[in-house]
C-alpha cells in the first residue's frame, strides 16, 4: 500500500508512452500522456492527470516505457572474464565453456562485489529495473544488491554434485550429498532474509543450479519448497551437448523428460536456457517431444543469447517456443550486462536460426523482456505501466540523434539506440538513473576493482586447469605484443 504521506511526481506530456492495456492484455502506444506516481505505486496513465502534484517532469522529449525484467544473470562471476571468455574454443565438449574454462577464471568476494555493481550499472543504464542473480552466496551480497537501487530476486545456488575435466576428454562428478542439502538449507535462510529485507526490493527463488549436478530428491525437494511458498524456481537445463548426453547416458530420457518424470516443472519452474531439446539439430535425436512438455506444464524458459552464440550456438528458435505457447523470458547471464542488445540479439539469431524473418515480431521480444519475464517471477506489478503497479519505468530520450528519425520509438531504441537513448530509470517511484548514470553506484571504481581481482583470478589459472595452462594460453590476445625499438 502506498504511503499517505508520499509525494505525487507526474511526468506530464510525454510524447510516447508505452502503456499496458488490461482489457486485451497488451502493451500499446500512447500520445502526448501524463503518468502520475506516489511512493513505490503508480496511480495513472493516461490523459491528462488533474490531481495534486509534488513535482512535474517535462515528458515532451521522452519516451516512457515499463522498467525490463531480467530472469538470469550471474553478477557475482561473469563481468571478471570479460576479455577472457569472448570466443573460448573447447572442441571435445562442442565449445561450451562450461567445463574447461569456468570453472578456471573464478574470483574472490571482493571482485564478486564489483562484479555485482559493473553489472547491476550496466542492466540500470539499458532499463533493467528487475534482475534475478543466479549466484552462490557470500557475505554482503544480498546488501549490494539493495545498494544498488535495483529490484532484485537473490537466487542463491546449490547442488550435490561439481563437474571436472579429466584429461580434457571427459567430464566427471563428485557427488557430496550432505554438502548439497548444507547448502539447500542456506539458500533457504538467504531467501528469508532477502523477504525481510529493509529496501523492500528484495525477493528470493530456489536455484538447484544445474540438472546434471542435483539428485532428483534435492530437485523435486527445492520444487516442492518453491510452490509452498509461490517462489520462482530455476535450474540450467538442456544448456549442453554434454549434460543431454549424460542424462540420456542416466535416465534413458531427455532433461526435460526426466524433469518432468520427478515432478520439476510447471508454473513455478524456470528452465535456463532450455537450447538442446530433442528437436534441436545438433542432437539428432528421435523424438520431437520437449517442447510440448515445456508448454503442457506451464514452464518458463529464460533466454540468454549472446552467451550462446559465442560459441556459435542458438535457440531453435524463439518463435517457434512462442508458437508452441511457452512463456519465454530474457537474462543476459554473462557481460555485457546491456539489456537492450540482448533483446536485439534475440531477434536477429532467432531469424538467423530458421532462416526466415517471420519467425518473431519486435513485440513478442519486448513482451519477453517485460511481461514473461513478470510472469516467471511470479508477478503481475512490474513489467508493465498502469495504475496499482510498481513505479519501476525507464525514460528515453527521443531527440538522441541514435533514435532520429523518429517512427517507431521501440524498433528505434532495440535495434539502434540501445542503452544511449536511456537518460533515467526509476524503482520503487526513486530515481537510480539521471542523465544515463547510476545515482547509487561509482562505476568507475567499481570497475578498477574488477580489473584488479581479474588480474588476482587469473593467478590462480594453472593451479585450476586439469592441464596446468595459464591464462594466456586459454585466453590468447588477439593480437601479439610487441615491444619498441629506439
Amino acid at each position: 500500500m502506498t504511503d499517505p504521506s508520499a509525494k505525487t511526481t507526474v511526468i506530464r506530456n510525454a510524447a510516447w508512452v508505452v502503456a499496458w492495456d488490461d482489457a486485451n492484455a497488451r502493451h500499446v502506444y500512447l500520445r502526448d500522456a501524463d503518468i502520475a506516481f506516489r511512493g513505490t505505486e503508480i496511480l495513472h496513465v493516461g490523459k491528462r492527470f488533474e490531481g495534486a502534484a509534488d513535482k512535474e517532469i517535462d515528458g515532451r522529449a521522452r519516451m516512457v516505457m515499463p522498467g525490463l525484467v531480467n530472469i538470469h544473470t550471474h553478477p557475482s562471476s561473469e563481468p571478471l572474464r570479460k576479455g577472457l571468455t569472448d570466443e573460448t574454443r573447447s572442441p571435445n565438449f562442442w565449445h561450451s565453456s562450461l567445463y574447461e574454462f569456468l570453472p578456471v577464471f573464478a574470483g574472490d568476494r571482493e571482485g564478486a562485489i564489483a562484479g555485482i555493481q559493473v553489472a547491476m550499472s550496466e542492466l540500470l543504464m539499458s532499463g533493467v529495473t528487475t534482475v534475478a542473480d543466479l549466484s552462490i552466496p557470500f557475505d554482503g551480497w544480498l546488501d549490494t544488491l539493495a545498494d544498488s537501487g535495483i529490484r532484485a530476486v537473490a537466487a542463491p545456488m546449490f547442488r550435490d554434485a561439481r563437474w571436472r575435466v579429466a584429461e580434457g576428454r571427459r567430464i566427471e562428478y563428485d557427488w557430496d550429498e550432505q554438502a548439497g542439502r548444507e547448502a539447500f538449507a542456506e539458500a533457504q535462510r538467504v531467501i528469508e532474509l532477502a523477504r525481510q529485507h529493509p529496501s523492500g526490493r528484495l525477493s528470493g527463488m530456489v536455484c538447484p543450479a544445474q540438472i546434471d549436478t542435483c539428485t532428483p530428491d534435492l530437485i523435486r525437494d527445492a520444487h516442492d519448497y518453491a510452490q509452498e511458498r509461490n517462489l520462482p524456481f530455476q535450474i540450467h537445463a538442456a544448456q549442453s551437448v554434454n549434460e543431454f548426453h549424460e542424462m540420456i547416458h542416466r535416465h534413458g530420457v531427455t532433461p526435460i523428460q526426466w524433469l518432468k518424470d520427478i515432478g520439476g516443472l510447471g508454473p513455478h519452474a524456470i528452465i535456463g536456457h532450455a537450447i538442446f531439446l530433442d528437436h534441436h539439430p545438433w542432437l539428432h535425436w528421435s523424438s520431437r517431444d520437449d517442447l510440448g512438455i515445456l508448454s503442457e506444464t506451464g514452464t518458463t524458459v529464460a533466454h540468454c543469447p549472446t552467451v550462446f552464440m559465442r560459441r556459435g550456438i542458438t535457440l531453435q528458435s524463439f518463435g517457434e517456443y512462442r508458437r508452441a505457447g511457452v512463456n519465454l523470458g530474457i537474462g543476459t547471464d554473462t557481460y555485457p550486462h546491456n539489456f537492450l542488445e540482448e533483446m536485439r540479439s534475440v531477434g536477429n539469431f532467432a531469424r538467423i536460426a530458421v532462416g526466415t524473418v517471420d519467425d518473431l515480431e519486435t513485440r513478442d521480444v519486448f513482451e519477453a523482456a517485460t511481461i514473461g519475464g513478470a510472469r516467471a517471477l511470479r508477478r503481475d506489478d512490474i513489467g508493465r505501466l498502469a495504475a496499482g503497479c510498481k513505479a519501476d519505468f525507464v525514460l528515453v530520450d527521443i531527440k538522441d540523434p541514435s533514435m532520429m528519425p523518429l517512427r517507431e520509438p521501440l524498433r528505434s531504441l532495440i535495434f539502434v539506440a540501445a542503452e544511449r537513448a536511456v537518460r533515467d530509470v526509476y524503482v520503487d517511484g526513486l530515481q537510480v538513473v539521471k542523465e544515463g548514470r547510476p545515482c547509487n553506484i561509482d562505476l568507475q571504481a567499481a570497475s578498477e576493482a574488477l580489473e584488479v581481482a581479474q588480474k588476482r583470478s587469473m593467478e590462480k589459472v594453472p593451479d585450476l586447469d586439469w592441464a596446468g595452462r595459464d591464462a594466456e594460453a586459454l585466453a590468447p590476445m588477439v593480437l601479439p605484443t610487441v615491444g619498441l625499438q629506439g
